[in-house]
């Protein structure tokens, strides 16, 4: 039997409508793959060359080798690592690109881009030892960009990543450069699992996960660079009152959806759009120009420019059912090929953007930094065409949406600390993690799979942590399931908070001025923002003067499904989180690779992947781990 789609009222909804019209969505097509291949739900299957393909026979009654004489733990381990290889290459592409915009600004080449927070720009140069003092602020993020640039290029396998070793504990440095799993070179990190894996070469289980996990780490470090180096060109969020959920769609806009992960198209269109505002009037757009935000991109202009979160990844289809959307405007990652199709069906311009990144059926505009603002504006106007086209086509557009309160970066949540202790900002998170106020961090993480009800994994285990004072931090589509069904808010501190986590929320809100407790679930961006969750985490271990396996902290990504899920999870865990996977991974036809991940990890990393599918189960276990910790601090 099915289980429930999802808990989403806009999708629910939107799921008769599309059903009515015919039209065929990522539930549709999941349905119609059962049954799953059994060789590959267990990771057993080998497809690395043409001798094959090749299966073990995980009753042991049929083959026990590929043609090549590997074991299912060779495949399982093969397949494992060349995923989080795909993910750390996604993550730290998005931070070249980021990187050499700064450069092109540092050199007067991208018009369209300034320097917006110079003073994180100056923190970052001090954490990079670019002695910034006295420097013009060009030469500042020249040498920044340059020395973010030598993490995909340098060839000394002995010197760590800049951003990877500024970044962690010292004792995590040491840990993870002992173990031989620090990164030097981003580039040649992705390169080596995609040698190592090649047939005829790495064969041994465990030595391929090691390389895994350096790939995870490499994956760590094209993230951190990703956020903080956005952060610096866009600003640095702070706390938004925006809205989410499909309501957020007006019938009488041009409403243009963002959709995709990186925001440097993105973060123009939205400042080029205020301009071409009253093109969309005359073209009959009574509430001109409304743009809205989709997935990871959705998350970046909701912290940055007050932009509405329509939907996570899961939904997007949906957004288009609707009949409202007049431009899906993408970049990279996550994006369904399916919303050219869909789009058929509708006025709907559906407008890819990158080069390495089209769909057949979209509409390309090139988008290069040099020219964003004409970029820009060519996609503003193919927006506002495709609205004359939908004259007076029916809308659908539910009535569903919920305030959420987002853009708590590292700096707005230290920030909201000083103002109950302006010396020393941690001492009031800390003193409440000591008495028990707050018992531990989980920090929930992205995707949305079929696999599991939309949503309800993240809002079962959140609620279930919070009743038991464990403050609640998320990012990625994570973020999308707690803003569109009402957890980023006051209301839910309210609702759903144990009294002493309650307690800590209304002081740290009031004092900042919120009049009111902070939300019951903190927004700290988009996935490739999780290292700032990281940052926090990095602050309170050196206060303590402890490594992060010794801290009360867990992650979670329950409804995981990308291969950048996989990435960041195995970070995780290599920094010392036992972190929590609620989709049951390919991986179970290696009792040798189960093991490793969830046994042998916790005794080299402090981390570990915990595995349950049931969320009231999964929330019992994360803070079970939490109270572990707490008795192994003593407190």
């Amino acid at each position: 039997m099915s289980h429930q789609k999802t808990i989403d009222a806009s999708a629910n909804e939107l799921l008769e409508v599309a059903k009515k019209e015919g039209i065929e969505t990522v539930w549709d097509r999941y349905e119609a793959m059962k049954p799953h291949c059994g060789f590959g739900e267990l990771g057993v299957c080998c497809r690395l060359c043409w001798k094959g393909p090749c299966r073990i026979d995980p009753f042991g009654n049929g083959p026990q080798r590929g043609v090549c004489g590997a074991d299912a733990h060779t495949i399982v381990a093969r397949n494992l690592i060349r995923m989080m290889a795909a993910g750390a290459a996604a993550h730290s592409e998005h931070g070249r690109h980021i990187a050499l915009c700064l450069l092109e600004v540092a050199d007067d080449h991208a018009p369209a881009y300034s320097i917006k927070d110079k003073d994180k720009l100056r923190r970052i140069a001090e954490r990079l030892h670019l002695a910034p003092e006295g420097k013009d602020i060009k030469q500042i993020a020249r040498e920044v960009a340059t020395a973010t640039l030598d993490d995909f290029s340098r060839q000394q396998a002995s010197i760590p990543c800049n951003w990877a070793k500024e970044t962690m504990t010292e004792e995590r440095v040491d840990r993870l450069v002992q173990l031989g799993v620090m990164p030097h070179n981003i580039d040649a990190v992705v390169t080596q699992i995609m040698g190592r894996t090649h047939v005829g070469c790495d064969a041994d289980p465990v030595n391929l996960l090691l390389g895994g996990i350096k790939g995870a780490l490499a994956d760590y470090t094209g993230m951190y660079m990703a956020t903080e180096l956005s952060d610096a060109l866009f600003g640095t969020p702070q706390p938004v009152i925006s809205s989410a959920n499909l309501g957020v769609l007006k019938e009488d806009a041009v409403n243009i959806a963002l959709h995709g992960h990186n925001p440097l198209l993105s973060e123009v269109v939205c400042d080029v759009a205020i301009g071409m505002n009253e093109e969309a009037k005359k073209a009959g757009a009574k509430e001109g120009i409304n743009i809205v935000g989709i997935c990871c991109t959705g998350n970046e202009v909701m912290m940055r420019h007050n932009i509405p979160l329509a939907t996570n990844y899961l939904s997007q289809e949906l957004a288009l059912v609707t009949g409202a959307v007049d431009a899906l405007v993408v970049d990279v990652q996550c994006i369904m090929p399916s919303v050219a199709k869909i789009s058929e069906c509708y006025h709907t311009e559906v407008i890819t953007t990158m080069a390495e990144n089209k769909i057949p059926g979209a509409t390309h505009i090139q988008f290069q930094e040099k020219t964003a603002l004409e970029d820009a504006r060519k996609t503003v106007e193919l927006a506002i065409e495709a609205f004359k086209k939908r004259g007076s086509s029916p809308v659908h557009i539910p009535n569903h949406k919920q305030t959420a309160i987002a853009g708590f970066s590292a700096e707005a949540l230290i920030g909201a600390l000083s103002k109950l202790n302006a010396e020393d900002p941690l001492k009031p998170i800390i003193d409440n993690i000591v008495d028990g106020s707050i018992q531990g961090i989980a920090l929930f993480v992205g995707c949305g799979n079929p696999r599991a009800t939309q949503d309800n994994n993240f809002m079962t285990i959140a609620k279930e942590l919070a009743r038991n004072n464990v403050m609640i931090l998320a990012t990625g589509c994570a973020s999308g399931a707690f803003a569109k069904n009402g957890l980023m808010t006051q209301e839910a501190t309210e609702a759903y908070a144990g009294d002493g986590l309650k307690g800590v929320l209304t002081a740290v809100g009031q004092a900042a001025g919120l009049e009111g407790p902070l939300p019951l679930v903190l927004h700290m961006g988009s996935c490739v923002d999780t290292t700032r969750a990281a940052n926090v985490a990095v602050a309170i271990a050196d206060k303590l003067g402890v490594d992060l396996d010794k801290l009360p902290l867990v992650a979670s990504a329950p409804e995981a499904m990308s291969e950048k899920a996989v990435a960041i999870g195995t970070w995780s865990v290599a920094l010392g989180l036992p972190t929590h996977i609620g989709i049951t991974p390919q991986i179970t036809g290696s009792s040798e690779v189960v093991k490793f991940l969830t046994e042998t990890a916790k005794e080299a990393l402090g981390g570990y992947f915990i595995v349950e599918t049931d969320p009231v189960k999964a929330a019992d276990k994360l803070f079970d781990v939490i109270k572990e910790r707490r008795q192994g601090l003593g407190i």
